[in-house]
């Protein structure tokens, strides 16, 4: 089915930039974020049960350790990570 999404233009920018990067369609990185976004809590996979636990509302976070400081750039690439896979299973559903 077709639609029209209105978009701003920093958003839709940034959005064709990382489908450009990804080597992928912003129509795919739309599908895949909502597909992701509908899922429900129990669905989500923990793509490393030592590092991430899924929180009380679905969203997977990283575990607390004691001592331990987490930075936004080892987020990013985290969830960068992440949503590269989640694209690609996407993509290619037939692939292991």
């Amino acid at each position: 089915m077709k639609t029209t999404l209105e978009l701003p233009d920093d958003l839709l920018i940034a959005a064709k930039t990382v489908a450009a990067q990804r080597r992928t369609t912003l129509r795919a990185m739309v599908e895949h974020a909502l597909r992701r976004e509908l899922a429900p809590a129990e669905a989500l996979e923990n793509p490393d049960p030592d590092k991430f636990e899924i929180g009380p509302f679905g969203i997977l976070r990283l575990k607390r350790r004691p001592g331990e400081t987490v930075t936004r750039e080892q987020i990013k690439a985290i969830q960068d990570e992440i949503d590269e896979d989640e694209l690609q299973r996407a993509l290619h559903p037939n692939r292991p």
